[in-house]
């Protein structure tokens, strides 16, 4: 488990208040800010390697999202645009570093609000790290006119409808269990104390609705590009900005699980154009979920890029 490793921190728990919502927050250390934003379907506990990991030189911070496990979970839909929820981030951030620059790690939807967070607020970031996330201006194209990443993309239309959270907790979650957890179990990547943490998390009141909401409120999905660019709060033309101004000028990292079946590997294509100097590091077996496959090879591209 978390604190098993020789030498990892404490983990500690608590709720900050950030930017009108009450959020659950898991952290571990003290030192510098490196704050770690999970995707769907997890919450904080998607970074406990890390936690253990970072917490040792920095303070390593895991807020459970806006609608997810222990976190407050708003009944208006707006609240779950991107262009409100880097608002609760960044809030999130300043009670903990205080107008400081941090470091910033994001996952699947974290890794949505991290990518929107540079492009809107670099000032305020150290260091960008993205964990199979796509840069929204390329996954917009592709959303757009590439067949495969459109396929790959149908269940986001799934997650959008009146009918996902009954679909999705039906038989215990079977589908999230299967979809999920069920490779990484049968791996050994996770156990049946991780799954039981996920379905405990899951299982809180609004929890699932929370998740999906971020699906609803930002249309993502195929094959409208302007579906997926409404993520930022843009128009479709162009997010609404120039291309210079959807640039990442925050040093970035970006680890790919080049196995992701929801993410094509071509979201690597063209990302120089808005990310110059990025650092990419391919994980040829690796799937959607290498932060659980692979742990040690996440922390240690993190470790080499953040010095």
């Amino acid at each position: 488990m978390l604190n098993a490793e020789i030498g990892a921190p404490a983990l500690r728990h608590g709720h900050v208040t950030a930017d009108g919502l009450r959020l659950h927050f898991a952290a571990a250390g003290e030192g510098p800010l490196i704050l770690f934003l999970h995707g769907f379907p997890e919450f904080w506990y998607e970074w406990k390697n890390q936690l253990a990991e970072f917490g040792k030189d920095h303070l390593a911070v895991a807020p459970d999202l806006p609608g997810y496990n222990l976190s407050e979970k708003p009944a208006e839909l707006a609240q779950y645009r991107v262009a409100a929820l880097i608002e609760n981030v960044r809030a999130l951030a300043d009670h903990f570093q205080n107008g400081r620059k941090f470091i910033l790690v994001g996952h699947d939807w974290g890794g949505v609000l991290a990518w929107a967070l540079a492009m809107a607020h670099p000032q305020g970031l150290e260091k960008l790290v993205i964990v199979n996330a796509p840069h929204p201006a390329i996954m917009a194209r592709l959303l757009a006119s590439n067949p495969e990443q459109q396929q790959a993309s149908q269940y986001m239309l799934l997650f959008r409808s009146a009918g996902a959270e009954e679909m999705l907790s039906a038989n215990g979650y079977g589908v999230l269990v299967e979809n999920v957890l069920g490779k990484l179990l049968e791996s050994g990547a996770l156990t049946n104390a991780d799954k039981a943490a996920y379905l405990e998390a899951w299982s809180q009141p609004g929890a699932l609705t929370g998740g999906l909401n971020y699906y609803r409120a930002n249309q993502v999905g195929p094959p409208v590009a302007a579906e997926l660019e409404a993520k930022i709060g843009r128009s479709a033309a162009g997010l609404g900005l120039p291309p210079e101004q959807m640039k990442v000028r925050v040093p970035t990292l970006v680890i790919w699980g080049e196995q992701d079946t929801a993410l094509v590997v071509r979201n690597l294509d063209g990302l120089e154009e808005f990310v110059p100097g990025v650092t990419v590091r391919r994980v040829p077996d690796g799937s959607h979920w290498v932060i659980h496959e692979k742990p040690a090879e996440v922390n240690r591209y993190i470790r080499e890029f953040i010095g």
